[in-house]
């Protein structure tokens, strides 16, 4: 495997310095460096959307027929890195990494006429109505009814912990629509819009203190049949494919990102100079190598014509937890001003003064907002029974 790039990836990559150089303003630049999640807030993810939209470079893995680049699969790599090391705001991945993908595997002529161009504008804004109580990574579990009456299902139950939904206009819901079989043979994949009467979204309040993900419930909610995706009582795999595109890789660039950031802020504090420090540093820059070159493999793979498969376990995985040592390690270099709770001071174009330095003003928040890393898109436990079994052949 030849990591050098060639003479024209290296123009490809001077091509996306320049106009990330031009097109993103202080304002996204400032918000992208603030955020405190893998989700940036809808004010600044929308924006640049629509910048990257006009360009024509907002969905670079999607195919070109679809309004996608055409880019091979080193071209978005450069893209993402180069993105990361600008402090680039990243897009809400609902619509473009997850349902997308979906809806051009499973999508009818119409539903893809329909969707996809909206997606790509931003004028859709999805949410994943997965989980429920009592049914998180066994998604097999779940009990959202959906009971047909003629050209409609009647919707009860609820799901928690959906991302964005008080924003979303638009939501993929997993359902069920038979009882008589196997968990996995009565579910349904189904597309709705949240503004349909009978939908009623709760926000929770994270650990970090930030509205970002919420209860929502279905009561009496009636939702065309004709936001099927695929066929009734096959969801189960269209779930499996989109979830390979929720867990895949890609996170290599914006995790060496902060390590940068980690070693820069220790620096100006004297702990480069602490072994013990700089030992647990180095092992989390291993770490994020080893993932590097991971992903790269799988990259090698995709340009073959494959879908991430299993692997994707692997680096959702790795890339969570490597996520979280490095939060650990700012912290640890935050010291005494990782306390203070500063939401207003984190806000892009704030003028309300920190406490302390600005480059640990949100390593707390991180820290607190990604130890969900562990569990969402599928517990680590669960990801580990997966590459068991089809990885290891355990």
């Amino acid at each position: 495997m030849d990591l050098d790039l060639t003479p024209e990836e290296l123009a490809f990559r001077a091509e996306v310095r320049a106009f990330l150089e031009e097109a993103l303003t202080p304002e996204l630049r400032e918000a992208g460096r603030g955020a405190t999640s893998v989700f940036m807030d809808k004010r600044h993810s929308l924006p640049w959307q629509k910048i990257l939209h006009a360009k024509g470079w907002v969905a670079p893995s999607w195919p070109k027929e679809y309004g996608g680049t055409g880019w091979s699969e080193m071209q978005r790599r450069i893209f993402a890195a180069e993105c990361a090391r600008a402090g680039a705001p990243s897009l809400a991945p609902m619509g473009l990494r997850m349902v997308g993908p979906a809806i051009m595997g499973f999508g009818t002529p119409e539903q893809k006429a329909e969707l996809l161009p909206r997606i790509l504008s931003g004028e859709d804004y999805w949410c994943q109505g997965y989980s429920e109580p009592g049914a998180g990574s066994d998604l097999a579990a779940l009990r959202l009814r959906a009971e047909r009456d003629g050209d409609v299902y009647v919707l009860n139950g609820s799901k928690i912990w959906t991302t964005h939904a008080h924003w979303a206009n638009r939501m993929f819901c997993l359902v069920r629509t038979d009882t008589s079989g196997k968990p996995q043979a009565g579910i349904t994949f189904l597309l709705l819009d949240m503004n349909l009467p009978g939908v009623r979204v709760r926000p929770i309040i994270t650990l970090a203190g930030e509205h970002e993900v919420n209860e929502v419930f279905f009561e009496d909610v009636r939702a065309p049949v004709s936001g099927v995706l695929g066929k009734e009582n096959q969801g189960w795999t269209v779930a499996k494919y989109l979830l390979e595109f929720e867990r895949g890789g890609g996170s290599a660039p914006g995790l060496k990102v902060m390590l940068g950031r980690v070693r820069e802020a220790a620096a100006t504090r004297g702990l480069l100079e602490d072994p013990a420090f700089r030992a647990r540093l180095a092992g989390a820059e291993i770490a994020v190598e080893a993932i590097d070159i991971s992903e790269q493999r799988i990259l090698a793979a995709l340009s073959a014509g494959k879908n991430p498969g299993p692997a994707s376990s692997m680096l959702k995985t790795q890339g969570g937890e490597a996520m979280q040592l490095i939060d650990e390690l700012m912290v640890e270099v935050a010291g005494p001003y990782a306390a203070p709770d500063q939401p207003q001071a984190r806000e892009a174009g704030s003028n309300i003064p920190p406490i302390g330095p600005t480059d640990v003003l949100t390593a707390m928040p991180r820290y607190l907002n990604d130890r969900a890393a562990s569990i969402y898109g599928g517990s680590n436990e669960i990801q580990r029974d997966i590459i068991a079994r089809l990885v290891l052949g355990l």
